[in-house]
């Protein structure tokens, strides 16, 4: 589990975290949890993704179907 693993990296830094973690996953066959705000770095890693608002789960799917969401959308990015 990996709490806010990108916090203060620049772009390649966080490109390095992510082929890291990548090849974590792919030699190891392991799950790997992370809580992060860098939507880039999750959109590109994971396969699931579970949406929090105020401590609730408010959308759980794959990257595509959280990018079409418009829950989240509307919780993140106001209605309007």
């Amino acid at each position: 589990m990996l709490d806010e693993p990108a916090a203060g990296m620049d772009a390649t830094e966080t490109k390095a975290l992510l082929d890291l973690i990548l090849e974590i996953r792919r030699r190891y066959g392991v799950a790997v949890i992370v809580v992060e705000h860098d939507m880039d770095l999750i959109m590109n890693l994971c396969e699931r993704i579970q949406v929090l608002a105020h401590g609730e789960v408010i959308f759980e799917g794959t990257p595509a179907a959280v990018r079409a969401s418009p829950r989240v959308r509307e919780v993140y990015l106001g209605s309007g």
